[in-house]
């Protein structure tokens, strides 16, 4: 741009800040084209990321395909806490610390279980992130939950779909 100066405040930054601090400005096309924009970009790179998900137990062949996705979810758990711990609020830390090891004893008990634990774990950690999305419990996760709620929705279908199909990895 040339000859036209760039605004020193970005409007996507200060409503992600007010939305994620709980407080929803008036709904119209201006917020909801800001928001669009704000998942967009992440919930493309979440079906990406996806079937790489999906598909990672081709990357350890020594594992069971269980295995490898039981230790994704238990990742894809933690995260939250990490963001937690960056939040500071101590009732924040105490509940995704909580919600974290629920998907810790689901992945353990998938290990050696059915494969549906792994997909109910996925799609209820992307049902999770929808709600991180829509609350803003966890300060300052801005594109995260969208992109991981994508991620997990996209895991969770590939891998129910394989297993119906019997087709891919033998869970």
């Amino acid at each position: 741009m040339t000859g036209a100066a760039r605004p020193t405040h970005a409007p996507e930054a200060s409503l992600t800040a007010v939305v994620a601090h709980g407080h929803r400005p008036a709904a119209g096309p201006r917020r909801a084209a800001v928001l669009a924009r704000l998942t967009r970009a992440p919930a493309l790179w979440g079906v990406v990321f996806g079937c790489l998900q999906a598909a990672s137990p081709l990357g350890f062949p020594w594992l069971t395909p269980s295995a490898v996705h039981a230790l994704g979810l238990t990742l894809i758990a933690a995260v939250y806490v990490g963001f937690s711990v960056a939040d500071g609020r101590r009732t924040v830390i105490v509940v995704e610390t909580g919600v974290a090891s629920v998907f810790i004893v689901i992945a353990a008990v998938a290990v050696t279980g059915p494969v549906w634990l792994i997909v109910g774990g996925l799609a209820g950690h992307g049902l999770k992130d929808l709600w991180q999305h829509r609350t803003g419990f966890v300060a300052n996760t801005r594109w995260w939950p969208s992109f991981c709620a994508v991620v997990d929705l996209v895991a969770a279908t590939a891998i129910a779909l394989m297993t119906m199909t019997h087709h891919g990895f033998p869970l």
